[in-house]
């Protein structure tokens, strides 16, 4: 093997790595505040030490993780002020991108995230079955993905994406209460609603709205 073949096999392991912690981290399999030491995380993604070790550097460097110098691997703290400026710096990202895809006409299926939307509030209304507060998530990030389609340029698009890993991590250590998903998806369906009818202004009051009530549901202050 040549020089730029393992350094294409490098690279490639090194990404498989980086998205099997980015998935345990979104799927609760790894908690915040949990200490891995470095053995033990190669174990648990089954992946070369190399790699492994490359993908905790990217991984930091997204806030996701803490390097502790010949320990191991502190998982994202979801304390207070973390989930506070993380679910700020998603309403700025959510109000910038309804902003931008209304000005500049661009299409999302608002009819589809409509009928999720309402069929989850019916469904949490009815019953809060075990597979309801995943479900609730899947459908909760479907709204914001949706909004950044308008942030429009590949470095908005990463932080985006580095933020949306934090917020899962949080997310996990707050599973949705029933009433907890039928408000949310109240507030969802309003801003689904000022996008329908192209008003802005009304988008921002809805998602800012938002944003506020997910906090005093969390127990954090504005």
């Amino acid at each position: 093997m040549n020089d730029q073949s393992r350094i294409g096999t490098s690279d490639l392991l090194t990404e498989r790595a980086y998205d099997a912690l980015v998935a345990r981290l979104r799927d609760g399999s790894l908690q915040s505040s949990a200490f891995m030491s470095m053995p033990m995380l190669v174990e648990q993604l089954d992946l070369p030490l190399a790699a492994v070790r490359e993908a905790v550097k990217r991984a930091e460097s997204g806030g996701l993780v803490t390097v502790l110098p010949k320990r191991g691997v502190m998982i994202m703290d979801a304390g207070p002020e973390t989930t506070r400026e993380c679910l700020d710096l998603r309403a700025i990202f959510d109000c910038e991108g309804a902003r931008r895809l209304i000005e500049k006409g661009i299409d999302i299926p608002l009819g589809r995230l409509r009928d999720a939307h309402e069929k989850l509030r019916e469904a949490a209304t009815a019953n809060l079955t075990p597979e309801l507060p995943r479900r609730a998530m899947e459908t909760d990030l479907s709204l914001h993905d949706a909004l950044s389609r308008g942030l429009g340029t590949r470095l908005a698009a990463r932080l985006y994406a580095e933020n949306r890993n934090r917020i899962a991590i949080i997310q996990n250590t707050r599973p949705f209460l029933s009433d907890r998903i039928v408000s949310a998806m109240d507030e969802h369906l309003e801003i689904i609603a000022a996008l329908e009818a192209r008003d802005a202004d009304r988008a921002a009051v809805a998602i800012r709205d938002h944003f506020h009530h997910t906090l005093r549901w969390w127990g954090v202050t504005p």
